[in-house]
């Protein structure tokens, strides 16, 4: 608050000052006279500011400070920012007005934002929902248009029908982990597991997958046991879906490697492939859900769109993050780092 009291009495003593010195150069007056004088003005004045200040201007404006102050209690609560005093009274009153009004600016370009976002999201489920929808829809309309009775066409129909629902329901699934991780339903199981056997169990269901493709998978052995302190169910999500997606944009014969960077407190793990490779403009971006950088031969190899989303919000649960570096027509590498596991010198010893 500010005070109406000493306002007052700089500009009465300003003002007995000025009577003062008029005063004194006029003739013939005692200085007694002014003494006089001066302490009148003095008190007249003090009197006259202090009430007008007071309860016409000060009243005012103090009624404005608690209204603002109130309001910026209720926006940010305990991070409430405290301002200095001025002596202009109302450049508090400015900087507070503005203060509040580019919080107010903040949050409606927020909720501008997340509009925005929200609108992309459902047309982009609502994309990729229909597209293996009306697959499977085609197919089985096909079948009761007459075609079942033929056993060559049904089988046929029927495979691709269930693998347009199996695309379907992987959607659905990867859409439901992904909701549970960013509403906190999933919980993290921190505990201590073995990066490079997890890795390798990790792989062992993409076999066949790059078989057909004449693709070799392959996980460098560290030279020591690599012991981390992470979920082993959700780094195996990470690591099937950084395999999954180096197999799909891989080229045929090619390779996929998993090697491990160990430094004093944490390891860093890359999944490396010699495929495509992506765009420097897309590599900000794709980690961003349903967002696909050949929306149409994307979509030919499959996948839900979900997977690097997935990664990064899992990575994010263990205070990390995943990274790629990528250059067209030679491949690309994701890492991420995990911290290392606190053993004692026994625990060490046993599991070697």
């Amino acid at each position: 608050m500010y005070s109406a009291r000493v306002l007052a009495l700089l500009l009465a003593a300003s003002i007995s000052i000025v009577t003062a010195l008029f005063l004194s150069l006029v003739n013939d007056v005692a200085v007694k006279a002014i003494i006089v004088a001066g302490i009148i003005s003095f008190s007249v004045s003090y009197i006259l500011i202090f009430v007008v200040l007071e309860y016409l201007i000060f009243g005012e404006i103090n009624k404005i400070y608690k209204m603002m102050d109130k309001l910026q209690k209720v926006e940010l609560g305990e991070f409430a920012i405290k301002k200095t005093n001025h002596l202009n009274p109302l450049k508090k009153i400015n900087e507070e007005i503005h203060t509040f009004a580019a919080l107010k600016q903040k949050e409606i370009d927020e909720l501008k934002k997340l509009e925005t976002f929200r609108k992309e999201f459902v047309a982009d489920v609502s994309h990729e929902l229909k597209t293996p929808i009306f697959a499977a829809q085609g197919f089985v309309h096909t079948l009761l248009d007459g075609a079942v009775n033929d056993k060559n066409v049904r089988t046929k129909f029927l495979k691709k029908a269930a693998k347009s629902l199996d695309g379907l329901d992987a959607l659905v699934q990867d859409l439901l982990t992904l909701s549970q991780i960013e509403t906190g339903d999933i919980k993290m199981k921190f505990e201590n597991i073995d990066l490079y056997n997890l890795c390798l169990e990790a792989i062992d269901q993409f076999e066949q997958r790059a078989k057909a493709k004449g693709i070799e998978i392959q996980v460098a052995k560290p030279e020591k046991m690599i012991i981390v302190h992470a979920d082993w169910l959700r780094i195996t999500q990470v690591i099937t879906n950084l395999v999954s997606n180096a197999l799909k944009y891989s080229n045929e014969n090619g390779q996929v490697t998993i090697r491990f960077e160990v430094g004093k407190k944490s390891v860093t793990t890359f999944v490396t492939d010699n495929g495509e490779g992506i765009p420097k403009a897309h590599l900000d971006r794709i980690f961003e859900r349903f967002y696909r950088v050949d929306k149409s031969r994307s979509r030919e190899r499959g996948g839900t769109g979900l997977g690097l989303a997935i990664v990064k919000h899992i990575l994010e649960g263990h205070k990390s993050k995943a990274e790629v570096q990528s250059v067209p027509g030679h491949g690309s590498t994701f890492s991420f780092k995990l911290p290392l596991a606190k053993l004692d010198s026994r625990s060490t010893e046993s599991s070697a």
